[in-house]
C-alpha cells in the first residue's frame, strides 16, 4: 500500500483548486479576532473556530475555571492539543486565545497547519474592548492597564514575528475584513505543509 505523503496530497489539491490552508487569527485579547474571523469566514466561505470556546466545549469547563483549578500550564497544554488534533486540517478560520503562541514551539506548529496573521490594537482599545468581559483570567486584577502593558511586553514581538501584521484600531470591520482576507489570499497561494520547525518559505 502506497505511503501517504502529506506535501504531495497538497499540490495534487492545489492544481485541482481545492486546497485551502486554515486561517490562525493571533493577537491580544481585544484585537478583534473572532470579530474579523468571522467575516473573513464568511467572505472565504469557510468555517469559523473559536480555540477558546472549543476547549470549554471539550473539557465541560469554562477557561476561567481552568484556570482556577489546573492553572496557566495545563490550559496551554489544552491549546497546544487543541492545534494539533482538535479542529479540521483545512478550510477553517481559526480565532486563536490571546496567550496561544507564547509557548516554545506554538508558532511554529500554527505555521504548519496554515496561514498566520497577528492582529493589533493599541492599549486604549484593548481596555475599552475588555472592561466588561470578566471571563478572561489574566486581567481579573485591580489594575488592569498595568497587566495590559506588561503581558503585551511579553507578547507582542511574538504575534509580529507569527506573520502578516494588521491593526484593528479605530477601522471599519468591513475595511480589516478585507483586508485580512486578501492577506490570507496572498499568503495562501505560497504556503504549503511543512514538518513541526521546518522554515517557512521566504518572506513568510
Amino acid at each position: 500500500m502506497p505511503v501517504f505523503n502529506p506535501k504531495l496530497e497538497w499540490l495534487r489539491q492545489k492544481r485541482s483548486g481545492r486546497a485551502r490552508p486554515n486561517l490562525y487569527l493571533v493577537g491580544f485579547m481585544g484585537t478583534g479576532k473572532s470579530t474579523m474571523g468571522r467575516g473573513a469566514a464568511l467572505a472565504l466561505g469557510f468555517e469559523f473556530i473559536d480555540s477558546d470556546k472549543e476547549i470549554e466545549k471539550a473539557h465541560g469547563r469554562s477557561i476561567k475555571d481552568i484556570f482556577a483549578t489546573d492553572g496557566e500550564a495545563a490550559f496551554r497544554a489544552m491549546e497546544r492539543e487543541f492545534v494539533e488534533n482538535g479542529h479540521p486540517a483545512n478550510g477553517c478560520v481559526v480565532s486563536t486565545g490571546g496567550g496561544l503562541v507564547t509557548p516554545p514551539g506554538m508558532v511554529e506548529l500554527l505555521r504548519s497547519k496554515g496561514v498566520v496573521i497577528g492582529l493589533f490594537a493599541s492599549i486604549e482599545t484593548i481596555l475599552e474592548r475588555t472592561a466588561r468581559n470578566d471571563k478572561r483570567p489574566l486581567l481579573n486584577t485591580d489594575d488592569r492597564e498595568t497587566r495590559v502593558r506588561d503581558l503585551l511586553a511579553l507578547r507582542e514581538p511574538i504575534y509580529r514575528s507569527a506573520g502578516p501584521c494588521i491593526t484593528s484600531d479605530h477601522r471599519d470591520i468591513r475595511e480589516v475584513v478585507a483586508h485580512v482576507v486578501r492577506v490570507y489570499k496572498q499568503e495562501a497561494d505560497r504556503w504549503k505543509p511543512q514538518a513541526e520547525g521546518e522554515s517557512p518559505p521566504a518572506g513568510a
